[in-house]
Formats: C-alpha cells, structure tokens, sequence
C-alpha cells in the first residue's frame, strides 16, 4: 500500500480527529448493513408475508433513522477528515517555513526559489487529498468489508466465503497498477516544480530578457515545459483510469459471481428470500470500500511524491548550537576573532576559506579587501550566522559563537548587503524591519541619517508610499540608503558593510559616507571592501586570496611592503 510512515506520523500528532474520521466511518458501514437488514424484511414481509402496513410502520421507522444515521455518519466523517488535513498541512508548512529561515540564505540560494515555492504551496496541497481521503479509505476499506462478513457468514457461510476469497483481488491489481503509476507521479510532480521554478525566473530575469531580445525565446521554452508537463499528467491519468476499470470490472464480476450462486439456491429452495435479498444488497456495499481505495490511490500517490520533497527539506540538518545565556554578551562591545577557520561549499567540494585567522577588535573598523572569489563574502556569511565553520571557531569576547542561539547574536547585528532586499510594503515597514516597534520619529529620524528623507517625503505617500518587490520601484541607489536607514534605525554593536556606497552618485556618496562614519562610531565594524577608496581610513586592513590572509595593517603600512594590496591599489586606482 501507498503509505509513508513520516506521514503517518503526522497524522498521529492528530490522532484524535482521526480516530473519529475512522469511527465515523466505520459506524456509517455498520448504518449500511442495518439499512440493508430493514429492507430486506420490509420487502419480504410485504411481498411474501402480505404484511399489513401498520405491521410494516416500526421498520420503515427504523428505516429511516438508520438511513438519517448513516448521512449524519458521512457528513460527520468528512467534516472530521477535513479538520485532521488541515491540521496537518498548517503544522507542516509552519515548519517547512520555519526550517528553510533556520537553514539561512546560503541553502535557499541553492534551491531554485520556484521550486521551493511550489513545494511550500503545491507540495502541502497535494497532501489534502492524503489526509482527506486516502487515509481514512485505507482504515475503511478493511473495517467495513469485516463488518459486512460478520453479519453475512452466519446467514449464509457459502457467500460469505465468495466474499472473503474475492475481496483480495482488487488490492492485488491496485497494487500492481500503482508499480506502473509510481514513477509517472514522480515524474508529473518533478515537471510541475520545474515549470513553477522556470516560470518564476523569467518573470524574476524578464528585464534582462527583454534587454538582450529573448524574452519570446522564453515562451517557446515555457510551452514545451508545459507540454511534459500535460504528457505526464496525461500519462498519470490513463493509468488512473485504466485502474479504474479494472477495479470496476473485478468488482462487478465478483457482485455477479454473488448474484448468480444466490439466485440458484434461491430458484431450487435452498435458500430464503429474506437472506438472499439482503447479502445481495450488502455484496456491491462490501466491494465498495475496495473500489474507492482504488480510486483514491492515486491522490495518495500524489501525497507521497510531494511528501518525499516536502521531509528532504525538513531532514536537512541545522547547524548545531549549545545556547548560553545572554548575559555572557555585552551589548555595546563585541571583540570577535576567527581561529584557524575552515569552510567548503557544496559539501567540501568548493573550499572558499583555508584556516583563517584573524582579529576584529572591540569599537575598531576593520576592512577586508581581496580579489573576486578570495572567501570576503564566506567571512561575512559565517558572521552572520548563515553557515557555520567546517573547522575552527569563531569566538566573540572569548565566547564560542556557536554557542550563542542565531536569532539572538544576530540582534547584535546590522548588515548592508551591496544588493539589499526591499519588500512589496511601504517605505516605513521597510526601514521599520530592523525594529519592528521603533516609533515612526526614530524611522524618520534613520532616513534623515540616511540621507534618503527628503526623496521619500517627495513621494505622493511620503512614508507610506509602496516600494514594490525587490525595490522596482526604485533606483540601486535609493534602495541602498533605505537599506542603511535600516542599520541606523537597528544601531546594533557590530556593523557589517558590503560596499554600502556602491550605487551612489558622487554628491549623494559624499553625504552618505559622512553619515556612515558617524554610524561606525563606538562599533565593531567589518567592511567588505570593493572599491579600496573606502577602506583608507580603516583601523585595520586585512588583506584575502584563496581563503587565506595574507597581508594585515594600516593603507600607509601596507602599501610600503608592494604585496597583493599595493597591487590591488595600483590595478583599481582606489576606485571601481
């Protein structure tokens, strides 16, 4: 059978609700046979018996209480089966998102991001119909054929066997067919995330597209991904409907197979009317369940391709930490040292720092400057919490780093990425994100620092005026300012900055770079240094290539020994 055991764990976590779906359920087949029984003796007692119809009221009462009971039944079960899939889809993807923010930008940036988003959204769906249907059939489909015996065998061993020897024909061939629909729903559920991720980077790339003349390109290549996508759907679909023949065709074989031994005993008096109608009633009620299993076996075949995507996220280890208390780490004064650090991307394939060491004092600007490629980036990243040394530690005031919990050392952190992310929202819970209750004088305030205040009162919303996504609204340059807005508004102790001028023109960098030095007053701070222009009047220099340090000091000290920064200085000439 097609069932996952981390998903039935899930289902445990609401056992309750799931228990009454089955119960429900299960009681609704014991409705069934009742209904039967009733009208099995109303048809005997007033065809053969001439039964007066006063005779006939208790059972046509009962009748109708039982045929009322088995709808409440049903609807029951179905409201309970909803609630028990919608609880397990809101705990999964609270946990999918949880676990994708734990595991950080690094892992997300090797993830295509349609991907990850049809998964989130899709691949959660895709679970509904697993918890909603074909669970609670597969309880179903072994209760109610049992209940069904039980009543059947003591009336009438010999159908009763019939019944028993033929039900095990119908997962047999649901089995055999789902080997064959296996490998086609994986396929249609890898078609589909290829085409949402596909689809979401030329919408996220269309102004490059549009700039190079290939956007049409893209339609054709869209339609063809579309195209496997229809193929293998309608692959999963003929072999949906060929089981479904099938289990029809072996069904209504069995029921006849029933029919026809009941009808000769009936015809040659071994057999009463009254037991007869009634196994012939409950026989298409006792394949029923079977038939249904069977239909809904492909919705549980979907459930399991989305769920085998859906744990291979949730199983990606997260970086282990032991907390400390917080009380360890000053707020306002943070001395970080990296001791011989190692790391390696793609599982140790691409090693990007080769035992670095090195020092950012307490209240210092320290620059790190290098070539393209030299690990500045891995440095900033293992800072910031995204990824964790292979070997080696990272202590801040004598403190592992690993130990401290990464939401909370990250508080103690404003980062000016080079290409800062703006969100689709106002100008306001932009800056606002650092600090979600700073008061609207203090975002204010951070834009006057910024220098970005007079643009956003401009606006037609000033404060409120909608960014859109990724800043489309907005040029490279005022999208940076807001971004420093933000580290002014958090005025955290350690500030991170990825050439945070970068997109400026030269009378706005002026401003800006007066306004950053004041914000790098009293701090630690690192600067990721693209231009070397900017890292002249940094305390220290801490020079990079092929993950290793190579160079340390002062512009004046390290221009004298003519190394790799004498030569970088004379190849940019202090600018980009």
């Amino acid at each position: 059978m097609n069932v996952d055991k981390r998903l039935l764990h899930e289902a445990k976590a609401v056992r309750t609700g799931f228990m009454v779906t089955i119960t429900l359920g299960f009681l609704g087949g014991v409705a069934t046979v009742l209904q039967a029984r009733y009208v099995s003796d109303i048809i005997n007692d007033a065809f053969l018996e001439h039964a007066t119809l006063a005779w006939l009221q208790p059972l046509f009462i009962s009748l109708l209480l039982v045929i009322g009971s088995r709808a409440l039944f049903i609807w029951g079960s179905a409201i309970a089966a909803n609630r028990v899939a919608g609880a397990v889809k809101q705990s999964l993807r609270e946990r999918l998102l949880t676990h994708i923010v734990a595991l950080g930008p690094t892992y997300a940036s090797r993830e295509r991001t349609g991907e990850l988003s049809n998964t989130i959204v899709e691949g959660i769906e895709a679970l509904d119909a697993y918890f909603n249907q074909y669970l609670p059939q597969l309880a179903w489909a072994a209760l109610v054929p049992l209940t069904v015996l039980f009543f059947v065998l003591p009336r009438d061993p010999l159908s009763g066997v019939v019944l028993f020897l033929t039900a095990p024909i119908i997962p047999v061939f649901m089995v055999l067919i789902g080997k064959l629909a296996d490998n086609l729903t994986k396929k249609q559920w890898h078609s589909l995330s290829r085409m949402s991720a596909h689809f979401l980077d030329v919408l996220q790339g269309l102004t490059t597209l549009k700039i190079l003349g290939r956007s049409r390109e893209q339609i054709a290549t869209i339609a063809a991904i579309s195209e496997r996508f229809r193929q293998t759907t309608l692959g999963v679909l003929r072999v949906a409907f060929l089981s479904a023949l099938v289990l029809e065709l072996v069904a209504t074989i069995s029921t006849a197979v029933i029919a026809v031994e009941v009808g000769l005993r009936l015809l040659y008096g071994h057999m009463v009317f009254r037991e007869a109608f009634f196994v012939l009633l409950l026989a298409p009620e006792f394949y029923l369940p079977l038939r249904m299993l069977g239909t809904r076996f492909h919705a549980g075949m979907s459930g399991v391709a989305a769920a085998k995507r859906i744990f291979a996220v949730l199983e990606t280890p997260l970086p282990a930490t032991t907390a400390v208390p917080i009380g360890t780490l000053p707020p306002s004064r943070l001395d970080i040292r990296f001791h011989d650090v190692y790391f390696a991307y793609e599982e140790g394939e691409r090693p990007a720092l080769r035992g670095v060491s090195l020092h950012i004092p307490a209240r210092k600007k320290v620059a790190l400057v290098g070539p393209t490629g030299a690990g500045k980036s891995s440095i900033a990243h293992l800072l910031l919490r995204f990824i964790e040394p292979d070997q080696g530690e990272i202590s801040v005031n004598g403190v592992p780093l690993a130990s401290l919990p990464a939401d909370v050392w990250r508080q103690q952190v404003a980062w000016v990425p080079q290409r800062p992310y703006l969100f689709h929202d106002s100008v306001a819970a932009n800056i606002r994100i650092g600090r979600p209750t700073a008061s609207r004088e203090a975002v204010l305030r951070a834009a006057q620092l910024a220098h970005v205040h007079e643009f956003v009162a401009s606006l037609p919303a000033g404060y409120d005026t909608i960014i859109g996504e990724q800043g489309s609204r907005f040029s490279g340059g005022q999208d940076q300012r807001i971004a420093l807005a933000r580290a002014f508004l958090k005025n955290a102790p350690l500030l991170i900055l990825d050439e945070a001028t970068s997109n400026l023109d030269p009378e706005n960098e002026a401003l800006l770079q007066e306004a950053t030095l004041s914000l790098m007053a009293g701090r630690s701070v690192l600067i990721i240094a693209h231009r070397l222009s900017t890292v002249y009047q940094a305390d220290k220099i801490i020079v990079i290539a092929g993950g290793r340090v190579v160079e340390t000091g002062r512009h004046a000290e390290l221009s004298r020994q003519g190394g790799l920064y004498q030569r970088l200085v004379t190849a940019y000439g202090g600018s980009n």
